[in-house]
């Protein structure tokens, strides 16, 4: 295979919302291109793309597949990505590593939430932007409609490349740029190229003149030009709005009917001859500050942007060659833990299909097999040449489940299968929680959930029970109380003995010193879960001996650790020890310890224990005539409001909500908005439980198992 250098390398990702037509597109441009000789379909379940199971089972992309076309003298990696923003991690490492990001708009629905969503992350980056308007064809389709949801999402920098028309029944597009009307035949392919019509040349002038200005604002010197000659070549026009593209000022909007093959071809010579390509990008910094300039002169760096493990291959990892030049059986270094990989393979990914090569030059997108020591965000770099590219930031999760295996012996076989999909994905997260004594799996939504489970029936042969992970309560107390415990064990020989008197009280912040003991110690105890333990030696008389105080310390710490009530953490807790008794034989550490626990756990049920729940901010995006619905919704969850924003066309609802209420809230936000509303939820603190749901959750936890 012909290897292309940084001049002639064009990396685009394809992003847009589910249903825009992404795959088709991809597969029209391998076709148009000759990589295949026959376009599949998603129906057919047999396009280049989608070859994954799941994606042919769910019909619609679920992974980012990295793809290639040469197109006169040029190579274009494509990256296809799913439409769901379930899978935000596919579409996040694909827009990381593209140099230009095509979002296509489905002409019959115009820019949707989807589109939206990803368009805030396309922001972030900057990255050169085309908009491709596709299904022209389609009866109901509507591409100024289209066009101006594309303005109200950039401003007026989108500008028209090309519109629509129909003439004699025939699919036309007119191109202002090249200043040609393309007519296509019923089963589309290559056009007839023709002057435009008399009745369209006052737009088309208008629209081309519109363009002119547009690429001429970004170069001093074409603007010069335009001033003095009034518009501009064809060529000045493409070195224009290449600038305006690497600006983020200039957004060429385009359309196409993939299906139909009407466009494609022109597409694609635009991404050629005017997108930038790897050589135009900037450089980028280091997490140490270094410029990563992409050059193949430069030193070798790789930024790995996506790993898969598939049945009998085994891992492949993805990659971008951000700078110099990478041969087969070279050796680099990781930059996250310094070890070594010998890249023997190299590849050119198609879909499922992967081309061998010999070199890859900086700029390309390539793969390689079976590196032991290497992860999706990971940078590997020639040794002696430290450099980490900064790496992906994924969202927080919005869905939380429990997983554990449904047989029991499955269980290492399930964390190992569950590794590999957090390898594949970071924005799944698998953690085991010691205080819910659960192993919870985070990601973004009960979509991404349905394909990890069937990734782990179907992949790995395991199946797992997914389940409402525990809240993680807090206990604490609300009144002054006071307890003593005396613990005497007899059993021949040394025996047990030990008797303690305390006072428990809530703790808070800035209270003054308790009134009424001799304080002779206090230590304050910072617990690992929050809040305080504040400690107080108020024996008098040597009643106890000094050194069981820390004994007693630990038996309470013990007891705060498992809660009487839920067996949930307790916290904001002072004790004053301020009385006792010891055997001057039979006293010891145990039986202090043993005493303290009793007297504290005692003094806790008396001081009228209370619940403290988790409380998540949360912000959701509604569109305006979902509003009611959803904060209905969100009242029925404890839901307090704190505000609502306007943003175009959406209210913001800004509130907070226990986090027991909400377990399925993505799919019940989904369902109330057809899927057109967005949310993040963050942790606030703690709150008290509500004393009718405290007395449910109580009864439920210290219920009999066979009840």
């Amino acid at each position: 295979m012909k290897v292309y250098d940084d001049k002639h390398i064009k990396n685009v990702v394809f992003v847009g919302a589910h249903g825009s037509g992404k795959t088709t597109l991809a597969e029209t441009m391998l076709f148009e291109a000759g990589l295949i000789n026959r376009r599949g379909t998603v129906e057919n379940k047999n396009t280049v793309s989608d070859h994954h199971d799941i994606e042919h089972e769910r019909g619609t992309s679920v992974l980012a597949t990295p793809l290639h076309t040469e197109w006169r003298n040029y190579k274009i990696n494509i990256i296809d990505t799913p439409g769901l923003d379930d899978f935000i991690g596919e579409i996040l490492s694909s827009i990381r590593v593209a140099d230009s990001i095509v979002t296509v708009i489905n002409a019959r629905y115009g820019v949707e939430i989807g589109t939206e969503i990803i368009w805030n992350y396309i922001a972030r980056y900057n990255k050169p932007t085309i908009f491709v308007i596709n299904q022209i064809d389609h009866p109901n389709a509507d591409f100024e409609h289209s066009f101006k949801g594309i303005r109200s999402l950039v401003g007026s920098n989108a500008v028209k490349i090309q519109y629509p028309l129909v003439i004699d029944g025939a699919q036309c597009i007119v191109d202002v740029l090249k200043m040609k009307l393309y007519k296509f035949g019923p089963d589309g392919g290559k056009p007839e190229k023709l002057p435009i019509p008399d009745n369209q040349k006052e737009l088309a002038n208008q629209l081309h003149n519109e363009l002119v200005e547009k690429a001429a604002e970004n170069d001093m010197d074409l603007l010069e030009l335009f001033v003095e000659k009034g518009t501009l070549s064809e060529e000045e026009l493409r070195q224009g709005i290449k600038l305006g593209m690497l600006n983020h000022e200039l957004f060429p909007v385009f359309c196409v009917s993939a299906l139909q093959d009407m466009g494609s071809g022109r597409l694609m010579g635009f991404i050629d001859n005017v997108a930038p390509a790897a050589a135009d990008m900037k450089p980028e910094q280091s997490v140490e500050g270094k410029i990563v300039k992409p050059l193949p002169t430069e030193p070798t760096v790789l930024f790995v942007f996506k790993t898969e493990f598939l049945p009998n291959v085994g891992q492949i990892t993805f990659f971008k060659v951000k700078s110099g030049e990478l041969k087969t059986n070279d050796k680099l270094v990781n930059a996250r833990n310094d070890e070594t990989e010998a890249l023997n393979q190299l590849f050119i990914m198609d879909g499922k299909e992967r081309r061998p090569v010999s070199k890859l030059s900086a700029g390309d997108i390539g793969a390689s097999l079976k590196l032991k020591h290497t992860e999706t965000n990971d940078t590997l770099h020639t040794q002696g040449h430290q450099v980490t590219i900064k790496p992906v930031q994924y969202p927080e999760a919005r869905a939380r489940r429990a997983v554990a295996a449904v047989e029991k012996h499955d269980e290492e076989k399930m964390m190992e299968a569950l590794k590999k999909i957090q390898s594949e994905d970071p924005t799944v997260v698998v953690s085991y929680s010691n205080e819910l004594k659960q192993q919870i799996l985070a990601c973004q939504g009960e979509l991404q959930l349905s394909v990890i489970k069937w990734t782990l029936e179907n992949g790995y042969g395991v199946k797992a029970d997914f389940s409402p992970p525990r809240i993680a309560y807090r206990e604490t107390i609300t009144q002054p109380t006071t307890a003593s415990y005396r613990h005497k064990k007899q059993s021949g020989g040394a025996g047990q003995f030990a008797q303690v008197h305390m006072k428990i009280e809530p703790w808070y912040q800035d209270m003054a010193e308790p009134e009424g003991f001799s304080i002779r110690g206090k230590e304050e105890v910072e617990l690992p879960w929050g809040g305080k333990l504040v400690f107080y030696n108020c024996i008098v008389g040597g009643v106890i001996d000094l050194r069981f105080l820390p004994s007693i310390k630990k038996g309470i710490l013990e007891v705060m650790e498992s809660g009487p009530l839920t067996e949930s953490y307790i916290r904001d807790v002072r004790v004053m020890v301020y009385d006792g008794k010891m055997h001057t034989v039979d006293s010891n550490d145990i039986a202090f310890k043993i005493a303290g626990a009793h007297a504290f756990r005692a003094a806790f049920l008396n001081a009228r224990p209370k619940l403290l729940e988790p409380i998540r901010n949360l912000n959701v995006k509604v569109p305006e005539d979902a509003v009611g619905q959803v904060m209905t919704d969100l009242q029925s969850r404890r839901a307090v409001i704190l505000g609502i924003e306007s943003a175009d066309q959406y209210q913001i609802l800004r509130c907070t909500v226990p986090e027991a209420e909400l377990y399925g809230y993505s799919t019940e936000l989904r369902s109330l908005t057809q899927g057109k509303a967005t949310f993040q939820a963050t942790f606030s603190g703690f709150e008290p439980v509500p004393g009718n749901i405290q007395e449910k959750i109580v009864k439920e936890k210290n219920q009999p198992v066979n009840a």
